[in-house]
């Protein structure tokens, strides 16, 4: 079952079980799903579903982190409780390891010499990463290892 058939399910589950919050959540979550298939106008697959959930979470973690700047510490908690619910639902993230593999795959592959290769390498990772590796994560491993800092 793809994940937005899993968060149907789910929040369907949650309006009868008469929890409001988690069906407004759902509901919200879902209609981003919904509308990033409908913009992709074509395959849109469980790899696709993933970077959309992903964009979600870091979405959710930053307005968190706004709101707790702010002084607005139960909005912040609104939020962060937001970005778990939207991690059920993501793939297993890969292990430091795996990802590790992935870069250094991808850097044999591509031929990677330096940092001027960068963006080319980080744009293969994360297609073969399909939403399970931090952005982040992956952009400092590449460039650790293109500045010759190995593993």
């Amino acid at each position: 079952m793809s994940i937005t058939g899993r968060i149907k399910e789910d929040m369907t589950a949650a309006m009868k079980a008469g929890d409001r919050e988690r069906a407004a959540a759902l509901r919200m979550i879902l209609s981003g799903l919904q509308l990033a298939a409908k913009e992709a106008d074509g395959e849109f697959g469980e790899a696709e579903e993933a970077k959309v959930l992903a964009a979600e979470k870091k979405r959710r973690l930053q307005a968190a982190e706004a709101f707790r700047e702010g002084g607005r510490e139960e909005r912040a908690a609104a939020e962060e409780e937001e970005a778990r619910l939207i991690e059920e639902y993501l793939p297993q993230q890969l292990s430091e390891a795996e990802l590790g593999e992935i870069v250094d795959a991808v850097i044999a592959d591509t031929g990677a010499a330096g940092m001027k290769d960068m963006g080319r390498v980080m744009s293969e990772v994360m297609a073969r990463a399909a939403g399970r590796a931090d952005g982040k994560a992956a952009s400092e491993m590449v460039r650790s290892r293109l500045a010759g800092g190995g593993s």
